[in-house]
């Protein structure tokens, strides 16, 4: 029980308060039970006397013989009990009456008082000398205390009443004062759990004027605040994963990359050094030095042609600041393509159509695009059939150019046209080497269009293959 109560501030408060409130009524009550009837006393005992002091005034004034009627009169006051009269040597004298009734003497007076009325006496004595004689007299009054007894007894008579009325006062000004003053901080409790646990969907009325009323505005600010910052936080800590992932994504491409690379450059290097090491020690067919030192020559230039691709791959991981941007007219950079593998074309008797719209003004880097350019349309010629058709096509665009080459005849597997662009890929694993090429074209076909904003695409036709992406023209960012 002391456990819950010491773990409820409500319970608290109120119990500290209806125990003060208690012990304060209970002193008051005490306070007035005591002085009141004592105060009440005092001044029957001070108007008592006045009313003695009067008296003996007026017997001095008149004989014995003629106090009778002025003593009937003083008596009938309801406070005055009895009064009795000495002679300066102490004997006690008949208190005279004016009256045909004897007003009896004051034992019997006081025999009477203490059975009716059993009620507390005032008493006085005052010293006077009736007119005309030279004895002094003592005039003892004895007064009524019965209004002060009732009191006493009235507040003996509703001490339950007022226990009972007390008690219920007390309690409900407890329980209203205790929860005036615990709500708030019972609210702010609550409030303080709720932002240990970063939930900051309240929001307090702030619109008290006090202390608390500051409080619960400056709680509302900083909850604001808190989820603001909250809210970068997690925006922060999501951008981070995205980078973090987007790195191991990078890294593990880099390292397949470079492990398909050394693969790649392991199987040349093999076949040079196994012909060189044949024809110096003149083994078997090696001894025909021309015919194989052709041969390590051609291994060496597809060599040279995949180092070239890797570093320009390389270049293309690496450079970030000097990647200049140019506009130029890609139409002529076909052409001259075209011009330099038309060789190639005539041995296969390939028929190429080319649709451009006069200029064809693109903005990026002119190198790395021309290279873009004759990777893809080499491409088209090199794995194109005899007699096949090779489609080039430049076309407008919103605030751009869509180049696209079709080459018929062939077709790509449905399982490899997400995978043409990976390093080092064989589309058809029954091409010889030599016409396959090193398989880095398309990987770094994707990789330029990417840094310029853009990426290439492929689909199967119904007359074969197509290759094709969007570049933005001079002027703007499609």
């Amino acid at each position: 029980m002391i456990r819950k109560i010491k773990s409820s501030l409500f319970a608290e408060v109120f119990l500290i308060t209806l125990a003060m409130l208690l012990v304060v009524s209970f002193f008051i009550y005490a306070v007035l039970a005591v002085l009141l009837p004592k105060t009440y006393s005092a001044e029957l005992e001070q108007a008592l006397d006045g009313q003695a002091r009067d008296l003996a005034g007026e017997l001095s004034r008149i004989s014995m013989e003629e106090s009778g009627g002025l003593f009937d009169r003083f008596l009938r006051n309801e406070t005055i009990a009895y009064l009795e009269l000495y002679t300066e040597q102490g004997i006690q004298l008949e208190i005279p009456s004016g009256s045909a009734e004897s007003t009896g003497t004051a034992s019997e007076a006081v025999s009477e008082i203490s059975y009716e009325e059993q009620a507390p006496l005032l008493s006085g004595s005052y010293w006077f000398s009736f007119q005309g004689s030279g004895e002094r007299c003592m005039l003892t009054v004895y007064g009524r205390a019965r209004e002060a007894a009732k009191l006493q007894k009235s507040f003996s008579g509703i001490f339950p009443i007022f226990l009972g009325v007390m008690f219920l006062a007390a309690f409900g000004v407890s329980f209203l004062y205790s929860r005036l003053i615990t709500n708030p901080i019972v609210k702010l409790s609550h409030i303080s759990k709720e932002i240990s646990s970063l939930k900051l969907e309240w929001k307090l009325a702030g619109d008290r004027q006090d202390e608390l009323g500051v409080l619960e505005r400056s709680l509302n600010e900083m909850s604001v605040k808190l989820a603001e910052t909250l809210k970068e936080l997690r925006e922060a800590n999501r951008q981070l994963a995205l980078d973090m992932e987007q790195e191991k994504a990078l890294e593990q491409a880099r390292l397949d990359f470079f492990s398909a690379v050394s693969h790649e450059l392991k199987t040349p290097i093999t076949i040079i050094k196994g012909q060189l090491e044949g024809m110096c020690l003149k083994i078997g067919v090696y001894r025909d030095r021309d015919k194989y030192l052709a041969r390590a020559l051609e291994v060496t230039n597809r060599l040279e042609a995949m180092v070239g691709e890797i570093l320009t791959a390389l270049r293309l991981e690496t450079a970030r600041e000097d990647f200049q941007n140019q506009c130029f007219d890609c139409v002529p950079l076909i052409m001259a393509y075209l011009e330099e593998a038309e060789d190639l074309t005539a041995q296969k008797q390939l028929r190429v159509r080319t649709h451009c719209e006069g200029k064809a003004c693109m903005n990026g880097n002119k190198p790395l695009m021309e290279k873009v350019f004759s990777n893809l349309i080499g491409n088209a010629v090199k794995y194109s059939p005899r007699e096949a058709l090779v489609t080039i096509c430049i076309r407008s665009v919103p605030k751009g150019w869509v180049f696209s080459v079709e080459n018929t005849g062939v077709s790509i597997p449905a399982q490899k046209l997400t995978e043409v662009f990976d390093a080092f890929t064989c589309v058809d694993p029954s091409r010889n080497r030599e016409s396959a090429g090193n398989g880095l074209g398309l990987y770094l076909v994707q990789r330029i269009l990417e840094r310029h904003g853009s990426v290439c695409r492929v689909c199967n036709t119904d007359q074969g293959v197509r290759f094709w992406f969007e570049m933005r023209d001079a002027r703007g960012i499609y």
